[in-house]
């Protein structure tokens, strides 16, 4: 049974990376999981909880992520809802609280939606993607696969499932929708 939707929204595929990432380890751990663009998801219809990522651009949550939100708002305000987005060049503390903020301003034009975890992970600049003037940045890729995290703070993309997961499941069983056996 698949009872998990994770979503996406990415311009140029680290994003997917990432949610193909938590999918499997989601998998791993016995739930039944979809992996979707968010784009493509039109109802949530069987699902018991989701997860939306996103890439921050320019300061704003990734459009497909963000109209996810608006479009299935009604719905998402019955499951447990975790949100991350990919967006700093590096984990700096300031980059970080950067990245924090932009996705903080667009769940706000959801105020009806509570997530109960919402992560920032280390973002990807890749030249050989991108049109000019942009592709003169550095590459970068803040992305840390093995980082292990401190508790409640996400750095690594496994550090949502591996060490939210728990916490994000408890409060989904003592709300409206159960996710975890």
């Amino acid at each position: 049974m698949t009872d998990i939707l994770i979503a996406y929204g990415t311009k140029h595929g680290s994003t997917i990376e990432v949610a193909e990432a938590i999918g499997a380890a989601l998998r791993d751990s016995g739930h039944g999981v979809d992996v979707a663009a968010a784009a493509d998801v039109r109802a949530l219809d069987g699902y018991r909880a989701v997860v939306l990522g996103g890439a921050l651009y320019m300061g704003r949550l990734h459009q497909d992520a963000a109209g996810f939100l608006k479009r299935h708002r009604r719905a998402l305000e019955e499951l447990p809802l975790a949100v991350f987005a990919m967006g700093p060049k590096t984990m700096a503390k300031a980059d970080v609280a950067a990245s924090r903020k932009q996705l903080d301003h667009a769940l706000a034009a959801v105020p009806e939606l509570t997530p109960v975890a919402v992560a920032i992970f280390g973002g990807v600049v890749d030249p050989s993607k991108l049109r000019f003037p942009f592709k003169r940045m550095p590459a970068s890729d803040a992305r840390d696969w093995d980082a292990p995290s401190a508790p409640g703070v996400a750095t690594s993309p496994f550090s949502l499932p591996a060490r939210s997961w728990r916490c994000w499941c408890e409060r989904a069983r003592k709300t409206r929708s159960p996710c975890c056996g």
